[in-house]
C-alpha cells in the first residue's frame, strides 16, 4: 500500500525575486511550506550571492522543469578587477591579485570577443557532477577540480556603467550552460588582469521576469493563505514557444493512458499554421491541453502520431 503524500496537490509556477543570502534549495522548501504543496523544484540553481528570478515548480509543473532550464537567461552582473578569487565571486577567497584597471575602451573593446559561441570553464565552484559528486563539494574538501571546457552561447553581452576603477556594470543575454562567473574571470585576463563577480541578479529565465515575480519575504509572509495563490502562474508559462493543440475528451484519456493518439489532418495543419514555413514536423514537440485548457501531455510527432513522454495527472 502505497503512503499518501503529505501536503496539498498544488500545480503550477512561482516566480520569486529571492534575495541574497539564501539558496535555491531554502527557497524552493519555504515555498512547498508556503502553498503546503506535495511537490516542488527550481528551474535553474542561483547562487547565495545572486539576486532575481528563481522559478519554482509546483506539483505536475515539476516536469516543465527541463523545458525552463533549457530556456534563454537575461543577468546584469557587476565585476571587480584585480582580484582572482578561487569561487569567482566575493564570497570566495582572494587567490591572485593585481594593478591593472582596465579602461572603458578597453572592456568595450573586448566584450565582442565573448560572444556568441565560446569555449568556457565552468569554475570549480559549480554544481557539476564529477564522476557523481557535486564540483563545489570537492573543491570545498580541498580537491583539485578539473572541468573540460563547453561551448555555450552568449546571445548579447553589453557594458552598462563604469562606476569607478574598480567595478565594471554589465548585462547578458545567454544560453543553457554559461556562467557569468567563468565569463567575467575570463574576460579580466583578456584584459590583462584578473576579476571576479561582486553582485549577480537573474533579470530573466524564458518567460519568467523580474517584473512578474514576488519577493521572497512578501510570500512567506502569505504562509498556507489563499493570498499565496495570486502569485501561482499556469504550468504552461515554462513551455513557451512550444506549439499547443487542443485536444478531445476521448484523445485526453488516450494520452493520459501513455497511448498515442492518430495526428489527424486537421491537427496537423492547426500546428503547421503555428510554425515558420518549411519547418520539419518529425520529432516536433506538442503540448496538449483539453478544451477547458487543462494541461494533457507533452508528445513528439513521430511517423504520423503524436507520442506522450510526459503526462499530466491531476487527480
Amino acid at each position: 500500500m502505497s503512503r499518501k503524500r503529505k501536503g496539498q496537490a498544488v500545480h503550477g509556477w512561482v516566480v520569486v525575486d529571492k534575495p541574497t543570502g539564501v539558496t535555491s534549495t531554502q527557497v524552493v522548501g519555504i515555498v512547498r511550506r508556503v502553498f503546503d504543496a506535495q511537490k516542488a523544484g527550481h528551474a535553474g540553481t542561483l547562487d547565495p550571492l545572486a539576486t532575481g528570478v528563481l522559478a519554482v515548480a509546483l506539483g505536475e509543473a515539476t516536469k516543465t522543469v527541463p523545458f525552463a532550464q533549457d530556456a534563454e537567461k537575461t543577468y546584469r552582473f557587476t565585476a571587480r578587477w584585480g582580484i582572482a578569487t578561487d569561487t569567482d565571486d566575493a564570497e570566495g577567497k582572494p587567490v591572485s591579485t593585481s594593478d591593472k584597471r582596465p579602461t572603458r575602451a578597453e572592456i568595450e573593446a573586448a566584450v565582442p570577443r565573448f560572444t556568441g559561441k565560446i569555449s568556457q570553464v565552468p569554475p570549480a565552484y559549480s554544481a557539476i557532477k564529477v564522476e557523481g559528486a557535486r564540483a563545489y563539494d570537492l573543491a570545498r574538501e580541498g580537491e583539485t577540480v578539473a572541468l573540460a571546457p563547453r561551448l555555450v552561447e552568449i546571445h548579447e553581452a553589453r557594458l552598462l556603467e563604469v562606476p569607478d576603477l574598480e567595478h565594471a556594470v554589465f548585462e547578458m543575454v545567454c544560453g543553457k550552460g554559461a556562467y557569468v562567473r567563468a565569463w567575467v574571470r575570463d574576460l579580466a585576463i583578456a584584459l590583462g588582469t584578473y576579476g571576479h563577480v561582486s553582485a549577480l541578479r537573474r533579470a530573466r529565465i524564458g518567460a519568467f521576469s523580474e517584473k512578474d515575480s514576488v519577493p521572497l519575504e512578501s510570500l512567506r509572509g502569505f504562509m498556507h493563505s489563499p493570498a499565496a495563490f495570486e502569485h501561482l502562474r499556469p504550468l504552461s508559462t515554462a513551455l513557451d514557444g512550444i506549439p499547443a493543440l487542443a485536444v478531445t475528451g476521448p484523445d485526453a484519456v488516450r494520452l493520459r493512458s501513455g497511448n498515442p493518439i492518430l495526428m489527424r489532418a486537421n491537427l496537423f495543419a492547426r500546428i503547421a499554421e503555428s510554425l515558420s514555413e518549411g519547418c520539419d514536423l518529425e520529432g516536433l514537440t506538442v503540448y496538449l491541453f483539453t478544451g477547458d485548457g487543462e494541461p494533457v501531455a507533452l508528445a513528439e510527432l513521430e511517423s504520423g502520431e503524436l507520442r506522450p513522454f510526459r503526462v499530466f495527472n491531476f487527480g
